[in-house]
């Protein structure tokens, strides 16, 4: 993420806490000493004090932050001397300390621990964010001074780091609008703006949707529903929470309680219910309606992209991705695309003959409302479900003893120190945003190299998912000395019950180790410049070392090392493993189905090259139509929810999930080749390409580590594509 517009980049993500009655919230300015922002933190590692932190702090400390950098940026302009690397490329990397610190703060609360008050503040300032990122990339001045120092770059005996630290800056001044005729800025400006709070409402919208509904059964409407007695000791336990709903069963469309009910729920009608209000999410005339939202910010970053000089969207973003153009992106798509809907139409071939046999059988299709034998959208994860028990004697009540929380977290901290050494150690003494979130200090030997927080579980304040972020990034500062990283992981993981730790399924266990490898990218950041440092690298690089890490929570060997019953350590048998390889295949041509429709999706609205009037959903029939998506699969995210892209920071950029993961797959078999899961010559090339950020061209660091380009043939194999 780019420093400069951080803030406004970081809002893109936000999300609010769902609320009926509207309060007006004070955020009147406290004295500059009462703000805990105004001061340096007197804490561990300087971390921030979140226990001094009140919402009414947020707006002086934004507002005084870019009065500050304001005041960097006129003095880098208005110095006398002839433009230079170090007063001005690195004056302006160095500038905007406070506006980090606040922004990075604010906005990651208001993904884990939001509130109205906080969506009241992010309402408030974005668009003010919004103009200061303007004033920074349209200063004709300041950017005179960066393109004299660029133009003079090959006499400057940079070091590569500096070197790339100026073409990033150079580079990104003209990607946000330097070069703008003077006669079209205000209208960029206007664009900015309004895409900014855009995006901030489309997020808000989808989080209140997904609190807005859910489904509440009581004792006799659960009983024969084929629910495990784990499920509905959580719904039970999420029934007792409301203050609506106490005694009853409580299921919601937050994905640990909705995608369990889908696999599971034996009746016809409630799965329709649920899949229903799920797919229908702030579709039009719905009370959180984003349908006019997605037309006008799609239209406006058309706008936005032409007037920098580019056809679509797509081609202003793809230029700074390693993929380059859309041409690229739809290949790599329908290459992958293609085998993917030929094994999805096998498997709906299969569930369709099993609800024609629950149909024909009259006694269970009355008692399970089963009315008519078309299969439908809402019946394909639980005949997934009922075909894998069947055929691999495989079910996730079966895997979730094994996968406890802890033993898994612990899995992932064992891969890192085998591959690189380092260590987490808890510590309780740290300040902590939320009292859930726990607090490690990460070691390489006796040395401290970054704080980790880690945040497992739903809360109405949080929005969906499971994210990497951080409350500071790694870098250099002005006098030399190393500031070690903030790293936070957030995920939303099923809630221990009062007889049970939180256990996970497979799926959920891979996503740990998918979000550790984030971290990881951020912890072992040994970077100069913060612009550059951890996860700032192109968006079809950033998922790679994430996704790699998921091969090694799927593999035997490791397997073997974390997965520990709950109640008595055993390790998972060697049975249950063989189990869990015959079926990784398994639901592969849904899986991959729903993501590439998802990804061509999103290429489709940021290909546009006119201005469109975006009719929904005739617009996404028509994408889906074209590709010939088969009508009992959706989208992985149906376009009124597809928060990736409308207000995640991924537009344009979802298939990098995709083409990361040929990435990925190329990795591992890297270390599968070596015979060493954890060959120490491999695990230190791989923790180079790490530790170096956007410092080097990551495809070039890529090839260095393999010796080669990447192959696509790990990923179709490991995924059943061929």
């Amino acid at each position: 993420m780019k420093k400069y517009l951080f803030a406004a980049c970081a809002a893109l993500l936000l999300m609010s806490a769902s609320t009926d009655k509207k309060e007006q919230v004070k955020t009147s300015n406290p004295a500059p000493m009462e703000n805990p922002f105004f001061s340096e933190w007197k804490t561990p590692y300087n971390i921030p004090d979140f226990a001094k932190i009140k919402p009414e702090h947020y707006v002086p400390a934004f507002q005084e932050g870019m009065r500050r950098q304001k005041a960097e940026i006129d003095a880098i302009v208005n110095n006398p001397e002839s433009p230079s690397f170090a007063n001005t490329i690195e004056a302006l990397e160095y500038s905007g300390a406070l506006l980090n610190e606040v922004s990075a703060v604010f906005f990651n609360l208001a993904e884990s621990n939001n509130s109205e008050v906080m969506e009241q503040i992010a309402e408030e300032m974005m668009p003010a964010l919004s103009a200061h990122g303007d004033d920074i990339m349209l200063n004709a001045k300041l950017f005179d001074r960066v393109k004299a120092v660029y133009n003079k770059r090959a006499k400057l005996s940079l070091n590569d780091e500096q070197m790339r630290l100026l073409e990033e800056t150079y580079k990104n001044f003209v990607r946000n609008g330097a070069n703008v005729p003077a006669d079209k800025q205000e209208r960029f400006r206007e664009i900015n703006s309004l895409l900014s709070s855009l995006t901030l409402r489309f997020g808000n919208n989808v989080l209140k949707a997904t609190n807005s509904k859910y489904l509440a059964l009581t004792e006799s409407q659960v009983k024969g529903l084929g629910l495990s007695p784990d499920q509905l000791a959580a719904a039970k336990e999420a029934g007792n929470a409301s203050a609506d709903n106490k005694g009853k069963y409580l299921f919601t469309l937050h994905m640990p309680s909705w995608e369990p009910f889908m696999q599971n729920c034996s009746d016809r009608n409630l799965r329709k219910l649920m899949w229903s209000d799920y797919a229908n999410r702030c579709t039009k005339g719905t009370e959180y309606d984003n349908s006019t939202l997605i037309d006008s910010i799609v239209n406006l970053r058309l706008e936005r992209a032409q007037i920098l000089g580019f056809e679509s969207h797509a081609a202003y973003t793809l230029d700074d991705c390693l993929a380059k153009t859309p041409e690229a992106v739809y290949k790599c798509l329908m290459d992958l695309w293609k085998p993917a809907l030929k094994k999805a139409k096998q498997e709906r071939d299969e569930y369709q003959k099993m609800l024609a046999a629950d149909f024909n059988d009259k006694e269970v299709a009355s008692k399970f409302n089963i009315q008519n034998s078309k299969l439908e959208p809402w019946d394909w994860r639980y005949y997934c479900e009922k075909l894998r028990k069947e055929r691999y004697s495989l079910n996730d009540e079966e895997i979730r003893p094994y996968f406890p929380l802890e033993s898994v977290r612990q899995g992932a901290f064992t891969v890192a120190n085998k591959l690189y050494g380092i260590t987490f150690r808890e510590n309780k003494e740290l300040p902590k945003y939320d009292p859930e979130a726990i607090a490690y200090e990460v070691l390489d030997g006796d040395k401290v190299i970054a704080i980790l927080y880690m945040d497992f579980f739903p809360r109405e304040s949080k929005r969906s998912g499971a994210w990497m972020t951080n409350f500071r990034e790694q870098y250099v500062d002005r006098d030399g000395n190393n500031v070690i990283p903030i790293i936070s992981m957030v995920c939303n993981f099923t809630k221990p019950t009062k007889d049970k730790p939180s256990l996970l399924n497979f799926d959920q266990s891979e996503t740990l180790f998918h979000e550790f490898g984030h971290c990881l990218h951020g912890i072992l950041s040994q970077c100069h410049y913060r612009s550059l440092s951890g996860t700032n690298v192109p968006r079809d690089f950033v998922e790679m070392p994430s996704q790699v890490m998921e091969n090694w929570c799927r593999h035997p060997q490791v397997m073997k090392e974390y997965a520990k019953h709950y109640q008595t350590d055993e390790s998972i048998p060697d049975s249950l493993i063989a189990k869990i390889e015959a079926a990784a295949t398994y639901g592969q041509g849904f899986i991959n189905t729903e993501l590439l429709a998802a990804s061509l999706l999103d290429m489709d609205y940021h290909s546009i090259t006119q201005p469109t009037k975006i009719v929904l959903p005739d617009f996404e029939d028509q994408a889906m139509a074209k590709i010939g998506l088969i009508p009992e699969i959706i989208s992985r995210y149906k376009s009124c929810y597809f928060q990736h892209i409308f207000s995640g920071g991924y537009s344009a950029g979802y298939y990098s999930y995709t083409w990361t993961a040929i990435l990925d797959a190329d990795a591992f078999e890297a270390f599968r080749e070596s015979g060493d899961l954890y060959n120490p010559t491999l695990a230190k090339k791989f923790r180079f390409l790490l530790s170096h950020g956007n410092t080097i061209d990551p495809m070039k660091m890529y090839v260095d580590f393999r010796g080669k380009q990447p192959s696509v043939e790990p990923l179709k194999r490991n995924r059943g594509l061929i």
